[in-house]
Protein backbone atom coordinates (compact mmCIF):
# COMPACT_ATOMS: atom_id res chain seq x y z
CA UNK A 1 0.00 0.00 0.00
CA UNK A 2 1.37 3.39 -0.96
CA UNK A 3 2.04 5.59 2.06
CA UNK A 4 0.77 9.13 2.38
CA UNK A 5 3.33 11.93 2.94
CA UNK A 6 2.20 12.28 6.55
CA UNK A 7 2.41 8.58 7.37
CA UNK A 8 5.78 8.18 5.66
CA UNK A 9 7.18 10.70 8.13
CA UNK A 10 6.67 8.34 11.07
CA UNK A 11 9.59 6.42 12.47
CA UNK A 12 9.19 3.30 14.59
CA UNK A 13 11.42 2.99 17.62
CA UNK A 14 12.72 -0.55 17.62
CA UNK A 15 16.48 -0.76 17.29
CA UNK A 16 18.12 -2.83 14.61
CA UNK A 17 21.27 -4.77 15.40
CA UNK A 18 23.96 -3.74 15.94
CA UNK A 19 23.03 -1.23 18.63
CA UNK A 20 24.84 1.63 16.86
CA UNK A 21 22.75 1.34 13.69
CA UNK A 22 19.78 3.56 12.89
CA UNK A 23 16.31 2.57 13.99
CA UNK A 24 14.24 0.32 11.77
CA UNK A 25 11.56 2.24 9.90
CA UNK A 26 8.26 0.59 9.20
CA UNK A 27 7.36 0.95 5.52
CA UNK A 28 4.52 3.44 5.22
CA UNK A 29 4.86 4.48 8.83
CA UNK A 30 2.54 3.64 11.68
CA UNK A 31 -0.98 3.22 10.36
CA UNK A 32 -3.71 5.12 12.21
CA UNK A 33 -6.29 2.66 13.47
CA UNK A 34 -10.01 3.06 13.00
CA UNK A 35 -12.56 2.33 15.66
CA UNK A 36 -14.12 -1.10 15.25
CA UNK A 37 -11.44 -2.36 12.85
CA UNK A 38 -10.60 -6.05 13.18
CA UNK A 39 -7.24 -6.62 14.84
CA UNK A 40 -4.79 -8.56 12.69
CA UNK A 41 -3.36 -11.35 14.78
CA UNK A 42 0.23 -12.48 14.34
CA UNK A 43 1.18 -16.14 14.51
CA UNK A 44 3.53 -17.57 17.09
CA UNK A 45 7.17 -17.41 16.00
CA UNK A 46 8.52 -20.72 14.73
CA UNK A 47 10.60 -22.86 17.10
CA UNK A 48 12.97 -25.62 16.00
CA UNK A 49 11.42 -29.01 16.76
CA UNK A 50 14.77 -30.47 17.81
CA UNK A 51 15.01 -28.16 20.81
CA UNK A 52 13.00 -28.31 24.04
CA UNK A 53 10.46 -25.47 24.40
CA UNK A 54 12.03 -22.23 25.57
CA UNK A 55 15.60 -23.14 24.60
CA UNK A 56 17.28 -20.68 22.25
CA UNK A 57 20.09 -22.13 20.10
CA UNK A 58 23.54 -20.64 20.71
CA UNK A 59 23.86 -19.56 17.08
CA UNK A 60 20.79 -17.27 17.30
CA UNK A 61 21.72 -13.65 16.61
CA UNK A 62 20.14 -10.46 17.94
CA UNK A 63 18.55 -8.46 15.13
CA UNK A 64 16.92 -5.73 17.19
CA UNK A 65 15.57 -4.68 20.56
CA UNK A 66 12.85 -2.69 22.26
CA UNK A 67 11.28 -2.25 25.67
CA UNK A 68 8.42 -3.95 27.49
CA UNK A 69 6.66 -4.00 30.84
CA UNK A 70 4.95 -6.54 33.08
CA UNK A 71 1.15 -6.67 32.74
CA UNK A 72 0.49 -9.92 34.60
CA UNK A 73 2.11 -13.02 36.02
CA UNK A 74 4.65 -14.19 33.41
CA UNK A 75 3.17 -11.71 30.93
CA UNK A 76 4.91 -8.73 29.28
CA UNK A 77 3.53 -6.14 26.83
CA UNK A 78 5.48 -4.52 24.00
CA UNK A 79 4.84 -3.30 20.43
CA UNK A 80 3.98 -5.55 17.50
CA UNK A 81 6.77 -3.99 15.43
CA UNK A 82 9.32 -4.89 18.12
CA UNK A 83 8.63 -8.63 17.80
CA UNK A 84 7.27 -9.11 14.28
CA UNK A 85 10.57 -10.31 12.75
CA UNK A 86 11.71 -12.40 15.74
CA UNK A 87 12.14 -16.17 15.75
CA UNK A 88 13.17 -16.09 19.42
CA UNK A 89 12.68 -13.61 22.25
CA UNK A 90 14.76 -12.98 25.32
CA UNK A 91 14.03 -10.46 28.06
CA UNK A 92 16.62 -8.73 30.21
CA UNK A 93 15.75 -7.23 33.57
CA UNK A 94 17.49 -4.26 35.12
CA UNK A 95 20.46 -5.90 36.76
CA UNK A 96 21.32 -8.15 33.83
CA UNK A 97 19.22 -11.29 34.46
CA UNK A 98 17.85 -12.74 31.22
CA UNK A 99 14.90 -15.07 30.60
CA UNK A 100 13.54 -16.73 27.47
CA UNK A 101 10.11 -15.71 26.25
CA UNK A 102 7.67 -16.38 23.44
CA UNK A 103 5.03 -14.41 21.59
CA UNK A 104 1.43 -15.13 22.61
CA UNK A 105 -0.47 -12.74 20.36
CA UNK A 106 0.13 -9.52 18.43
CA UNK A 107 -2.26 -6.85 17.17
CA UNK A 108 -0.93 -5.08 14.09
CA UNK A 109 -3.57 -2.34 14.06
CA UNK A 110 -2.93 -1.30 17.64
CA UNK A 111 0.79 -2.15 17.33
CA UNK A 112 0.72 -4.17 20.56
CA UNK A 113 2.01 -7.62 21.49
CA UNK A 114 1.78 -9.89 24.52
CA UNK A 115 4.76 -12.06 25.50
CA UNK A 116 4.88 -15.05 27.84
CA UNK A 117 7.97 -15.39 30.02
CA UNK A 118 9.56 -18.58 31.27
CA UNK A 119 9.75 -17.17 34.81
CA UNK A 120 8.69 -14.16 36.84
CA UNK A 121 10.30 -10.92 35.67
CA UNK A 122 8.80 -8.41 38.09
CA UNK A 123 5.63 -6.97 39.61
CA UNK A 124 2.66 -6.01 37.46
CA UNK A 125 2.32 -2.35 36.49
CA UNK A 126 -1.18 -0.93 36.89
CA UNK A 127 -2.99 0.93 34.13
CA UNK A 128 -4.62 4.21 35.10
CA UNK A 129 -8.38 3.89 35.55
CA UNK A 130 -8.95 7.60 36.20
CA UNK A 131 -9.10 10.52 36.05
CA UNK A 132 -9.07 11.19 32.31
CA UNK A 133 -5.72 12.12 30.82
CA UNK A 134 -5.46 15.84 30.05
CA UNK A 135 -3.42 17.89 27.61
CA UNK A 136 -0.36 19.28 29.32
CA UNK A 137 -0.26 16.53 31.93
CA UNK A 138 3.24 15.52 32.99
CA UNK A 139 4.32 12.01 31.99
CA UNK A 140 7.51 9.96 31.80
CA UNK A 141 8.83 7.13 29.67
CA UNK A 142 10.89 4.30 31.07
CA UNK A 143 12.78 1.90 28.85
CA UNK A 144 15.93 0.89 27.03
CA UNK A 145 16.70 3.35 24.22
CA UNK A 146 19.89 2.71 22.23
CA UNK A 147 20.78 -0.16 24.54
CA UNK A 148 24.51 -0.70 24.63
CA UNK A 149 25.24 2.81 23.39
CA UNK A 150 23.66 5.16 25.94
CA UNK A 151 23.45 2.81 28.90
CA UNK A 152 23.09 -0.88 29.69
CA UNK A 153 20.37 0.04 32.20
CA UNK A 154 16.96 1.70 31.78
CA UNK A 155 16.49 5.37 30.96
CA UNK A 156 13.88 7.80 32.29
CA UNK A 157 12.74 10.82 30.26
CA UNK A 158 10.09 13.37 31.16
CA UNK A 159 7.65 15.49 29.16
CA UNK A 160 3.93 15.99 28.76
CA UNK A 161 0.82 15.01 26.83
CA UNK A 162 0.76 17.36 23.83
CA UNK A 163 -2.48 16.18 22.17
CA UNK A 164 -5.17 13.61 22.88
CA UNK A 165 -4.89 12.12 19.38
CA UNK A 166 -1.98 10.96 17.25
CA UNK A 167 -0.95 11.79 13.71
CA UNK A 168 -3.91 12.28 11.39
CA UNK A 169 -6.22 12.51 14.44
CA UNK A 170 -5.56 8.87 15.30
CA UNK A 171 -7.84 8.35 18.30
CA UNK A 172 -5.85 5.31 19.47
CA UNK A 173 -2.77 7.36 20.31
CA UNK A 174 -1.49 10.36 22.25
CA UNK A 175 1.01 12.87 20.95
CA UNK A 176 3.70 13.40 23.58
CA UNK A 177 6.60 15.80 24.03
CA UNK A 178 8.73 13.23 25.88
CA UNK A 179 12.02 12.71 23.99
CA UNK A 180 12.22 9.11 22.75
CA UNK A 181 14.90 7.17 20.89
CA UNK A 182 15.22 3.83 19.07
CA UNK A 183 14.69 1.11 21.66
CA UNK A 184 11.96 3.00 23.55
CA UNK A 185 9.29 1.16 21.55
CA UNK A 186 7.02 -0.92 23.77
CA UNK A 187 8.03 0.79 26.99
CA UNK A 188 5.46 2.28 29.36
CA UNK A 189 4.33 5.89 29.34
CA UNK A 190 3.48 6.67 32.97
CA UNK A 191 1.76 9.46 34.83
CA UNK A 192 3.31 10.83 37.99
CA UNK A 193 1.30 8.38 40.03
CA UNK A 194 3.36 5.59 38.47
CA UNK A 195 0.42 4.25 36.46
CA UNK A 196 0.52 3.35 32.76
CA UNK A 197 -1.30 5.78 30.47
CA UNK A 198 0.27 4.63 27.19
CA UNK A 199 2.85 2.55 25.35
CA UNK A 200 5.61 4.35 23.42
CA UNK A 201 5.31 3.55 19.71
CA UNK A 202 6.80 6.05 17.24
CA UNK A 203 8.17 9.50 16.47
CA UNK A 204 8.15 11.86 13.53
CA UNK A 205 11.03 11.46 11.12
CA UNK A 206 12.45 14.96 11.47
CA UNK A 207 14.50 14.68 8.27
CA UNK A 208 11.51 13.79 6.12
CA UNK A 209 9.32 16.46 7.65
CA UNK A 210 12.06 19.06 7.14
CA UNK A 211 12.37 18.05 3.49
CA UNK A 212 8.64 18.61 2.98
CA UNK A 213 8.03 21.66 5.15
CA UNK A 214 11.42 23.33 5.55
CA UNK A 215 11.07 23.15 9.32
CA UNK A 216 12.52 20.65 11.81
CA UNK A 217 9.92 19.26 14.27
CA UNK A 218 10.98 18.90 17.88
CA UNK A 219 9.73 16.30 20.36
CA UNK A 220 6.74 15.15 18.30
CA UNK A 221 6.31 11.57 19.45
CA UNK A 222 3.45 9.13 19.93
CA UNK A 223 2.15 6.53 22.37
CA UNK A 224 -0.67 3.99 22.11
CA UNK A 225 -3.36 4.86 24.65
CA UNK A 226 -3.67 2.61 27.68
CA UNK A 227 -7.36 2.05 26.86
CA UNK A 228 -6.23 0.21 23.71
CA UNK A 229 -3.83 -1.93 25.72
CA UNK A 230 -6.52 -2.75 28.29
CA UNK A 231 -8.94 -3.80 25.53
CA UNK A 232 -6.22 -5.93 23.92
CA UNK A 233 -5.52 -7.73 27.21
CA UNK A 234 -9.19 -8.24 27.99
CA UNK A 235 -9.64 -9.80 24.54
CA UNK A 236 -7.00 -12.35 25.51
CA UNK A 237 -8.64 -13.02 28.91
CA UNK A 238 -5.71 -11.40 30.73
CA UNK A 239 -7.18 -9.16 33.45
CA UNK A 240 -5.20 -5.90 33.53
CA UNK A 241 -4.35 -4.31 36.87
CA UNK A 242 -6.18 -0.98 37.18
CA UNK A 243 -5.72 1.88 39.64
CA UNK A 244 -6.92 5.44 39.99
CA UNK A 245 -4.24 8.09 40.23
CA UNK A 246 -4.79 10.01 43.43
CA UNK A 247 -1.18 10.70 44.41
CA UNK A 248 1.36 12.69 42.40
CA UNK A 249 5.02 11.80 42.82
CA UNK A 250 8.16 13.28 41.38
CA UNK A 251 9.34 11.91 38.04
CA UNK A 252 12.12 10.08 39.88
CA UNK A 253 9.63 8.39 42.23
CA UNK A 254 7.38 7.37 39.33
CA UNK A 255 10.43 5.90 37.61
CA UNK A 256 11.27 3.87 40.71
CA UNK A 257 7.80 2.31 40.50
CA UNK A 258 8.41 1.32 36.87
CA UNK A 259 11.97 0.11 37.38
CA UNK A 260 11.26 -3.41 38.65
CA UNK A 261 8.61 -3.98 35.97
CA UNK A 262 10.31 -2.74 32.77
CA UNK A 263 12.46 -5.04 30.63
CA UNK A 264 14.67 -4.96 27.57
CA UNK A 265 13.12 -7.06 24.79
CA UNK A 266 15.77 -8.74 22.63
CA UNK A 267 14.71 -9.98 19.19
CA UNK A 268 16.74 -12.93 17.86
CA UNK A 269 16.76 -15.02 14.72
Amino acid sequence: MRSTPILAALLCLATAAPALSQSKQQEGGQRPGKGGARAEQAALPPKPEVLPPGVIPPQAQQIGSGSGFVVGEHRVMTNHHVVEACTYLRLRRNGGQEVDARLIRADRERDLALIATEEDVGPTLAFRSGPEVRRGEDVITYGYPLAGLLSAGPTLTAGSISALTGIGDNARQYQISVPVQPGNSGGPLLDLGGHVVGIVVSKLNAQRVAQRTGDIPQNVNFAVKSSEAVAFLQGLSVPPAMAETTTVHSAAEAGEIADASTVLVRCLR
